[in-house]
């Protein structure tokens, strides 16, 4: 018998089952087609098997790693600055941080094309003040990649841990400097603990997004840097293979899934969420 009080999941779920759940189970299906049309795990062994298929995997994931670590650099004197900040300066990071939410990730990607180019403010500031004698591009290199990613991806763990921070208990970090903490360690012992969840979740965000973010991938890496989303597209809209498309998409999926699975296992942990 169905409880009353689950009535209004019960749209959600069906909508879940019908939009995620089927397409999904349709993908696992087509992964296992062979090419003589029986089933098996063939498409995920030759995958697998081959040497530049698993660097894409590996290299694929690096990029979620890196582009996640380096977020969480910019972000934390983003985060001490809220954190100190008057109503004023709270509410002008917040503007700052949601603004480029509201443009769209490709005009977002093709900003970056602009920055990173040869012309760009990058390459003219570093000519200008001497570091470098000529113009140079960081187009198609995964510094420019990261760089960009770094930006678009930056309000997916700055947008958690704010709404985190509204609400902290600032007697804590009283308590800690009342015992003889310094400023620094006072904040990392009293507040920190407080947004490791907000954190951990922002870190799932960024990394799944910069995993499969095919628009940057493309534009800002374009053909000398392979991602699993681009070889997707290649597996479909070039060589007509969609049981291997499939078949590296439920891999791309699974991997992230797992390291996501982690991390959001992690964020719920009794002892970093303040219980233990």
């Amino acid at each position: 018998m169905i409880r009353r009080d689950t009535l209004m999941a019960w749209p959600m779920i069906g909508f879940m089952l019908l939009f995620f759940i089927s397409p999904l189970l349709l993908l696992l299906g087509i992964s296992l087609r062979g090419a003589d049309g029986g089933w098996g795990f063939g498409n995920f062994a030759a995958f697998l098997s081959d040497p530049f298929s698993r660097g894409v995997l590996t290299g694929t994931l690096a990029l979620g790693a890196k582009v996640t670590f380096f977020v969480s650099l910019a972000a934390l004197p983003l985060v001490m600055l809220y954190w100190h900040g008057g109503p004023r300066l709270r509410g002008l990071i917040l503007i700052c941080t949601l603004l480029p939410m509201l443009t769209a990730n490709v005009v977002r990607t093709f900003a970056w094309v602009v920055i990173l180019g040869r012309n760009g403010p990058i390459s003219q500031s570093m000519l200008a003040l001497g570091l470098t004698d000529r113009p140079f591009s960081l187009l198609f290199s995964e510094m420019g990649l990261i760089m960009a990613l770094v930006q678009i991806e930056l309000p997916l763990l700055l947008l958690p841990v704010f709404a985190v921070l509204n609400r902290a208990d600032r007697r804590t970090l009283e308590a800690a400097e009342t015992l003889g903490a310094g400023p620094w360690r006072a904040w990392f012992s009293a507040i920190f603990p407080q947004i490791i969840p907000a954190v951990l979740a922002g870190w799932v965000l960024v990394f799944a997004s910069a995993t499969t973010s095919y628009v940057t991938q493309s534009v800002i890496g374009g053909a000398r840097l392979i991602y699993l989303p681009q070889y997707v597209y290649r597996e479909v809209g070039v060589l007509f293979q969609w049981p291997m498309a499939a078949a590296i998409s439920i891999l791309l999926l699974a991997s992230t899934g797992i390291i996501m699975l982690g991390l959001t296992m992690l964020a719920r942990h009794e002892r970093l969420q303040g219980h233990g």
